[in-house]
């Protein structure tokens, strides 16, 4: 079993601790942000931080993913949560707890029981609809603070877009100020000076603007004050049907992490050659999760910004993440004084420049380039997500994600092979349509397991290579390399083309069986006596008329 914090040396202790206070820098705004987009308090964000964040550094298997909540997991918290609570009730609070600790067994379950596969359901092009839905929907809200005006942040998106057009009116000048400069700030500095961490010194300079000048009388929102102090084990006391109407959203939560999260670990695992464990960090997210919920925060994932910006700082191990850990358990402990003036459009502004990424507009330029089945994909669930909500959103993704694999699959390449020179293949080329491999012979390939999707499409296409041959079929052999599988409706469909063959006196063999299908074969019944060959083109030898002349 891999040890905790593996890659950690002498050589590189400095820089990693150095990677750690930079996290931090990089960190707490942003989970204060990420904690008011779930209408949360601040804490919920910083307590993250903290046990879940230990607990997850040092079982993952992964050595420079970052877990966090972040923005797509906070707007799906408030989306689902709020449909059971009013934000900001004690009642909201403790439903936000509740998920992230079921969530946290669903992370569990599927990694006891290996289930990191389903995470393969969501294609890019469905998380680059749902993912930018959500953050389409935390920009509303975020332009929002970012000009001062009140609107219900926890409403749907087009009453806060309304909300936002009809009170552009009551925006605060200096609120617009102030949020121009951060903007501009961030924009430029990650362009041309990448290593400073300039969310913390928005924050850090507009917070001394707004003490020293008085702007809070002014109208300008601040955070407020932040209870000091660590946090403190918890545990949610719901009805038990609050639990159950819980499990849809955190389904949505664990999947979409699941996804991300293990295509992150994997990349840089790949990117940097150390191991990695699909399970084992999913045991993690599991852990982290649970702790999350039970210390007074809320449901966490990967970070792909804060590792990204790890692995640019050279950081090589999850020690960054137990520095973050002591960090804020410092400023909790020591220094919330120091967070009460933080304006809230400086806030806004953090938030709105780390989710402007998220709203996929070069990954939905890239689909309608390369794909326009899968560019629909994505704007059909971008657009199911923004209107209709992240649940429906989820569950719409996966209709289209089984959609997208029915379509694929109803389609495989069926090909009548022909005949070459070459006495070493056994592989032969695609033949054109009408022709056959041999004299009275055809050779069909199926490049796909044979299944309900597909089944009735390959009895159809031997028919159509029998009837449309340029001269009479006696033998058709199936080319059966490519066949990994055979389900009860495919067996039923290769039965009814056995009955047709024979009727219209073509007998049927095979080539290139592997043993696991000839078994399957046998078990469903539908073998007959036929003949089986190592290769194609022993088959061709063995059956092809030899009276005839092969057609060109």
């Amino acid at each position: 079993m891999q040890r905790p914090l593996a890659g950690l040396t002498t050589r590189n202790l400095a820089t990693e601790l150095t990677a750690g206070v930079t996290l931090l820098a990089i960190a707490v705004p942003l989970n204060i942000g990420y904690a008011q987009i779930a209408g949360l308090p601040p804490t919920a964000g910083l307590y993250a931080l903290i046990v879940p964040t230990i607990i997850y550094a040092l079982v993952v298997s992964s050595r420079q993913v970052v877990a966090s909540p972040d923005a797509a997991a906070a707007a799906l918290v408030a989306s689902s949560v709020g449909g059971l609570a009013a934000a900001g009730s004690a009642d909201y609070a403790t439903l936000a707890l509740a998920q992230a600790i079921i969530s946290g067994i669903l992370f569990v379950l599927m990694s006891v029981f290996k289930l990191g596969f389903l995470a393969n359901f969501l294609s890019k092009p469905i998380l680059v609809g749902f993912v930018g839905g959500l953050a389409l929907d935390i920009m509303v809200s975020q332009v929002a603070k970012m000009l001062g005006v009140k609107i219900d942040s926890g409403g749907e998106f087009l009453d806060k877009t309304v909300g936002l057009v009809t009170g552009l009116g009551t925006a605060n000048l200096w609120s617009v100020l102030i949020s121009v400069t951060s903007v501009a700030v961030l924009l430029l500095g990650a362009r041309f000076l990448k290593a400073v961490p300039w969310a913390l010194v928005v924050l850090v300079v507009s917070t001394l603007v707004v003490v020293l000048t008085g702007l809070d009388e002014l109208g300008v929102d601040v955070l407020g004050e932040v209870p000091a102090g660590p946090p403190a084990l918890t545990w949610p006391l719901l009805d038990w049907t609050m639990w159950l109407a819980l499990i849809p959203s955190a389904i949505a939560l664990t999947l979409v992490t699941t996804a991300e999260g293990l295509l992150v670990s994997r990349s840089y695992a790949e990117k940097r050659g150390y191991p990695f464990h699909a399970n084992r960090d999913l045991l993690a997210f599991g852990l982290g999760n649970i702790a999350a919920g039970a210390q007074g925060s809320f449901a966490m994932g990967s970070s792909t910004s804060r590792t990204a910006a790890m692995d640019q700082a050279g950081s090589r191990t999850q020690l960054p993440s137990l520095v973050l850990a002591a960090g804020t358990l410092l400023l909790l402990l020591f220094g919330t004084a120091l967070l009460a003036d933080i304006p809230s459009p400086a806030i806004g502004a953090v938030v709105a420049v780390a989710i402007l990424p998220l709203l996929g507009i070069r990954e939905f330029r890239r689909l309608w380039r390369q794909d326009r089945f899968e560019f629909a994909v994505a704007a059909t669930c971008f657009l199911v997500t923004v209107f209709v909500g992240a649940i429906p959103g989820i569950l719409v993704a996966f209709v289209l994600a089984l959609i997208n694999l029915a379509k694929r699959a109803a389609n495989p390449a069926i090909d009548v092979l022909e005949a070459d020179d070459d006495t070493k293949q056994s592989l032969l080329e695609d033949a054109p349509t009408g022709a056959t491999t041999a004299p009275g012979l055809v050779v069909v390939r199926l490049a796909a397991p044979l299944f309900f999707a597909n089944g009735a499409v390959f009895a159809a296409a031997v028919k159509r290579a029998v009837t449309g041959a340029d001269q009479p079929v006696h033998h058709v052999v199936i080319d059966m390399e490519a066949v990994t599988d055979i389900d009860v409706t495919g067996a039923e469909a290769f039965e009814s083309l056995e009955h047709w063959l024979h009727d219209n006196d073509v007998t049927l063999a095979f080539s290139r069986v592997r043993p696991p299908t000839r078994a399957r074969l046998e078990e469903l019944g539908l073998l007959s006596g036929q003949a089986f060959f190592a290769t194609n083109r022993a088959a061709v030898a063995a059956l092809a008329d030899r009276d005839r002349p092969p057609q060109d």
